[in-house]
């Protein structure tokens, strides 16, 4: 008798899988497929972004390459390219190797390349500093006192480019021969527990330069 039941009941079991299969067995299989088709797109997506930064990669390289061997006009051309593209961080990589070449030959461009950057909110705050890092490096002959205005923002407590700004005007000061004002900022940099050990090895030289004063001729 048990052994009955028994069949009986996994003959309503088989009844019931087979009748719930009929009714949802094609949302299941639709599911699965959608799956499958999923993960596979998303592979061959993954699989066409890798190939474009392999590519942009390697337009970087071979720009920078004609740059370096003195093909600027083509190397800058690539990277424009590479620049009005849509791949990644390369685009605004691209954007400073532009402005990096252009400040070689011109100091004025490549300043005004820089500019385009830092006032470009579309780029992070960061970058953007670095930009203004840039243009005023490139502008210290040229219009020393916009370089100091835009070097003095950047030398604030807790601006990642401090301690770059500070050298700069540092140095700058010693050129003028203001051995003070050179001093302070040299004393920022001591100061600073952050400062870079590279810098502080240097800044043993800029402070002898600073308490040895101003060199008198006969």
């Amino acid at each position: 008798m048990n052994e009955f039941f028994r069949e009986v009941d996994e003959e309503f079991r088989r009844d019931r899988a087979m009748a719930f299969w009929k009714r949802w067995g094609g949302v299941f299989v639709a599911v699965a497929v959608l799956v499958v088709a999923g993960v596979g797109g998303w592979r061959y997506w993954e699989y066409i972004e890798t190939q474009r930064a392999h590519e942009a990669s390697a337009q970087l390289f071979d720009a920078q390459q004609m740059i370096n061997a003195g093909n600027r006009d083509s190397g800058i051309a690539m990277l424009e390219e590479l620049a009005d593209g849509e791949r990644g961080g390369f685009p605004l990589l691209a954007r400073f190797r532009i402005a990096a070449a252009l400040g070689e030959q011109s100091a004025s461009r490549g300043a005004e390349a820089f500019d385009d950057l830092s006032s470009d909110t579309s780029v992070p705050m960061s970058m953007r500093d670095l930009a203004t890092l840039r243009a005023a490096m490139l502008r210290l002959d040229t219009d020393p006192a916009a370089a100091a205005a835009a070097l003095e923002e950047l030398a604030v407590p807790n601006n990642a480019y401090r301690h770059s700004a500070r050298e700069a005007l540092g140095l700058a000061a010693l050129r003028r021969g203001n051995y003070d004002e050179a001093g302070r900022w040299f004393d920022e940099l001591a100061a600073d527990p952050d400062t870079p050990s590279g810098l502080r090895g240097r800044l043993e030289i800029y402070s002898a330069l600073v308490a040895a004063g101003p060199v008198e001729t006969m």
